[in-house]
């Protein structure tokens, strides 16, 4: 049922600044139920380029209490995307606000997220 909700929101969403589901625009295109060959080859040079050792994909009802309540405390909105380090635990580093601009675009969504770990890099 909750793809069907899903796909009714998407087909009647009018407002593109506001994407049903940023997140899913980049990793689907919007309704296929399928992952697009942009985002695999996208998570795949990620992953290769040592950036980070794994890209996981989680939709709400599939996050762990541990996730779920990082969530909840920074007062975050769906979709988000975090990093966890070890030791260190997880940390915001793109809002959905943030996903949004990337308009389903995997490439310069993937070019943005090696931006802000290696700035991250630089903090630590």
């Amino acid at each position: 049922m909750g793809k069907l909700s899903y796909g009714y929101k998407k087909l009647t969403n009018k407002d593109q600044d506001k994407p049903t589901c940023a997140a899913c625009d980049i990793t689907h295109g919007g309704l296929s139920l399928d992952e697009t060959s942009q985002w695999k080859t996208a998570k795949a040079e990620l992953v290769e380029s040592g950036a980070v050792r794994q890209v996981k994909q989680f939709h709400r009802d599939e996050l762990d209490s541990e996730t779920k309540a990082f969530i909840q405390s920074r007062g975050l909105q769906f979709p988000t995307v975090l990093a966890q380090s070890e030791g260190s635990g997880f940390r915001c580093v793109m809002s959905s606000n943030e996903l949004a601009a990337f308009k389903g675009n995997p490439q310069t969504f993937m070019q943005s997220i090696r931006q802000k770990l290696e700035e991250s890099k630089g903090t630590s």
